[in-house]
């Protein structure tokens, strides 16, 4: 199963006692499985109330950073609340070395090429034929394809077209269950996600952000 942690967490200066210390063992691993029903809003709410990074970093070609306005996944985002409700860490956000960075589309693409970030791109439909013809017309651009070529740009790689091909089809054949960031997948494999499972994830966000608010004050 791909995993939504693929970024190391890196300590900060930013450090202070865990915050859920005093939360009762059981209830404190509810509230951190629990945080996998809280949507994008409610989590960017929270990580900007305690500064926690939730968008992409990228190094330029001068060495300086640059913040995207493209979020980070869902999984690593989480990953970092967790390390701060559990430790009082707040891990380093996600930055991609500029070597694993190009920007603009070139005219034609080889399987030797480079999927760089800033070239990923699910319109272009050359890529995509490409991948395709790569794996045998498999390849489909969806969370597994983007959380495996964020790992490799968060290795300091930018892989050829035929190696994320390769590593695509693998990934794919040890995907056998969604990961528990997603949710509502995770409850329908389960066989928990009812026609109220909508009405579920607000009460289970609610409950979270509840208790949230009363033992993570900024």
């Amino acid at each position: 199963m791909l995993s939504g942690n693929f970024v190391k967490a890196r300590r900060t200066d930013v450090m202070t006692a865990s915050p859920i210390a005093t939360v009762p063992k059981k209830e404190r691993q509810q509230l951190l499985d629990d945080l996998n029903y809280l949507n994008m809003a409610e989590i960017k709410s929270f990580c900007q109330r305690h500064s926690i990074p939730y968008r992409i970093t990228i190094e330029t070609e001068h060495g300086a950073t640059k913040t995207r306005s493209k979020e980070d996944r869902k999984g690593v985002i989480l990953n970092r609340i967790r390390a701060f409700l559990q430790k009082g860490v707040i891990p380093e956000q996600t930055c991609f070395s500029a070597r694993v960075v190009c920007f603009g589309l070139t005219p034609e693409l080889t399987p030797n090429d480079r999927l760089f970030y800033g070239r990923y791109d699910k319109s272009n439909r050359q890529m995509i034929a490409l991948l395709k013809e790569r794996t045998n017309g498999q390849f489909r651009d969806g969370a597994v394809a983007g959380i495996l070529a964020r790992e490799f740009w968060t290795r300091g790689q930018a892989p050829t077209f035929n190696e994320f091909a390769a590593a695509w089809l693998q990934a794919m054949r040890e995907h056998t269950a969604p990961n528990p960031e997603w949710a509502f997948l995770s409850d329908r494999a389960r066989g928990a996600a009812g026609k109220d499972w909508k009405k579920l994830r607000a009460r289970k966000a609610a409950s979270v952000l509840k208790r949230l608010n009363q033992i993570a004050r900024p």
